[in-house]
């Protein structure tokens, strides 16, 4: 196998990949072995088929298809490694010449890494972030403790209010007649939950177990049943019962009941310093990407459209996969959605655009700055994803291969680079609004 390359425009580049004649006739006969049971001719038993008696039936290249696809995928990984061009795309393979006793010979058109001129990367003048907690934050964070450890009790001396359940039966109905899917018995609904359309919940604030009541809604415009969408219903609606939630007292008991701390001090403290934790991770990570967004732009690269396309692909893949580990084919999320795979390559399309730059004006800096995943990097991060999955280092190690290892030291040295670009930044104040005077 040969491979040539060609450099052409807008930081992308033509691999021509010669493999010679006689892995060709290999593959060809293997495609051959491989389709022979499906094929019969007259006198012949199926299978037995001689390749020359097919080849002059229906002509030599009704193996070629078969014999192009394995030598492509046997041959372009080799190529695109032996061609020394850093390819950031999936490649758009064209066949030049196929025929029996000639050298196989195609093209991967793929792009290529472009350079990055940086601007300044140092002393990035970031927005500082309060992260102070306040005496209101510690005690939504109780409150909402003891929400989750509040009991259901049967209210029987009041009418419903808002944060209770209604146990409830109910009939839709449009113009006098019932509708299909508008009939319930015996459902639990929390008032202010906004899980029924309209105001339905609102109008049975107020209303007393025993009661028998009208709902008057309209149906939204972009309902999913056109029939409803846009008109105006009428439900009946039979209250059963009515149910509200009884949060625990916020005291020493409490807080010995759901922490490991003795006091309610203790327990407020320890909310305290973990709300200060979350503060102080989410306001590095906005100052992050504030300062590479300053970076990337006063940085210049030119990005080829094939990266973008490959990088939007991976996005969507990515996606799909996150679906699948739901319980939701990908298939299915398209059909309920509504969204067409060329709309959501365009949704996703900025995303990966920023994605990109960032992650190159992150790789040049660590050219720059001579920055590098030391081996003590490299060992931590494997002990990282071993924990995280409850595995040997060295079976992680025993499955990585070069190009994963490889793949880890630039991710890491890139988390190297963004240290130290946070490491050099300035912060200064949010400026305050400026009051109208009348």
């Amino acid at each position: 196998m040969s491979v040539q390359v060609e450099t052409l425009e807008k930081n992308m580049a033509k691999l021509t990949i010669e493999v010679p004649a006689d892995k060709l006739e290999e593959a060809l006969q293997e495609a051959y072995l491989k389709q022979k049971n499906k094929i019969s001719l007259p006198g012949f038993r199926k299978g037995k088929v001689p390749r020359n008696m097919i080849e002059k039936m229906y002509g030599p290249e009704i193996f070629f298809e078969d014999a192009a696809n394995q030598l492509i995928r046997e041959n372009y990984g080799t190529a695109a490694d032996e061609s020394g061009v850093d390819i950031v795309s999936r490649p758009t393979i064209d066949i030049t010449q196929i025929e029996k006793g000639k050298p196989f010979i195609f093209t991967a058109e793929v792009a290529v890494k472009p350079e990055v001129a940086l601007g300044k990367y140092k002393g990035i003048t970031v927005t500082k972030i309060d992260v102070s907690v306040t005496d209101e934050e510690v005690e939504a964070a109780v409150d909402k403790e003891r929400n989750n450890n509040a009991r259901t009790i049967t209210v029987e001396d009041r009418s419903i209010q808002e944060g209770d359940t209604a146990v409830i039966d109910y009939e839709g109905f449009v113009d006098g007649e019932a509708f299909d899917g508008g009939k319930g018995e015996n459902h639990s609904l929390e008032i202010g939950s906004h899980s029924f359309i309209d105001t339905f919940e609102e109008q049975l604030i107020g209303r007393n177990s025993g009661d028998e009541t009208e709902v008057h809604v309209t149906f939204p415009e972009e309902y999913h049943a056109q029939e409803l969408a846009g008109r105006p219903a009428v439900f009946k609606v039979k209250i059963h019962e009515i149910r509200a939630k009884e949060l625990p007292e916020a005291d020493d008991e409490f807080a010995q009941d759901v922490s490991e701390f003795d006091t309610l001090a203790e327990y407020k403290e320890d909310i305290r310093k973990k709300l200060a934790e979350e503060k102080e991770a989410s306001a590095r990570r906005t100052k992050e990407d504030e300062a590479v967004r300053k970076i990337v732009d006063d940085a210049s690269m030119e990005i080829p459209d094939a990266m973008i396309e490959t990088q939007v692909e991976t996005m969507i893949d990515e996606f799909a996969q996150r679906i699948t580990q739901q319980g939701l084919s990908f298939e299915q999320y398209m059909q309920f959605s509504g969204v067409t795979i060329d709309k959501m390559k365009e949704q996703v399309r900025p995303d990966a655009v920023s994605r990109i730059k960032s992650s190159l004006v992150l790789e040049k800096i660590a050219e720059e700055e001579k920055i590098e995943a030391t081996e003590e990097d490299i060992n931590a991060e494997i002990q990282r994803i071993a924990d995280a999955y409850g595995m040997e280092t060295d079976k992680i190690t025993e499955i990585m291969g070069d190009a994963e290892r490889e793949s880890m030291k630039k991710d890491l040295a890139v988390q190297k680079a963004v240290e130290f670009v946070m490491d050099n930044v300035k912060e200064r104040a949010k400026p305050k609004r400026k009051e109208n005077n009348q």
